[in-house]
Formats: structure tokens, C-alpha cells, sequence
């Protein structure tokens, strides 16, 4: 399902305007995106959970040339399934 499907479908589940749709799609990820930012946790009920995570600097040994480099500091986005989510996964049921 792409975005057009998917912004298609809820609007006719909801009854709105796809205009409407879209623009509420926009603000949720817009606001998302602005926590995230924040390094605040967003917590989606019966969805799960989107986080930043720092990872810390680190060595890695390039196995071809045996040369040791050092990797930068950097924030990684995760997310993680609730239980719910997993569970309907696991059965292959619509959710």
C-alpha cells in the first residue's frame, strides 16, 4: 500500500475530504517529527513506540584491509512493535 492508497482508504473509513486526510496526516507526522527532534519518546497506543537513541563512538576493523577506523557519535531513530501488534503479526489476521 503506498501513500495514496493508504491516505484513499482512511479517508473513506472516516468520512472525511481527502484534503482533510492529508492535512491530518501531515500535522501527526509534522508533530512526531518535532518530539523526535526533541529526543522526546512517542508513544503510539496498540502501535508502539518511536525513540532516539544515541550510539556512541566506536572502533570498527575493516576485515579486508585489517585498518581500524573510528565511527562518530550519532542518534539513531528505533521503534518498537506493542504487544498487540506483535500478537496480530504473529496470527496474520488483519489488524
Amino acid at each position: 500500500m503506498n501513500n495514496k492508497d493508504f491516505l484513499s482508504a482512511l479517508s473513506l473509513r472516516e468520512g472525511l475530504p481527502l484534503s482533510d486526510t492529508r492535512l491530518l496526516i501531515q500535522h501527526l507526522i509534522g508533530e512526531m517529527t518535532s518530539q523526535l527532534g526533541e529526543e522526546n519518546v512517542v508513544t503510539i497506543q496498540n502501535f508502539g513506540t518511536f525513540e532516539v537513541k544515541k550510539r556512541m563512538e566506536r572502533v570498527v576493523v575493516n576485515p579486508g584491509t585489517g585498518q581500524r577506523m573510528l565511527v562518530p557519535p550519532r542518534l539513531a531513530l528505533t521503534f518498537r512493535a506493542s504487544s498487540s501488534l506483535k500478537s496480530e503479526g504473529k496470527k496474520g489476521g488483519a489488524l
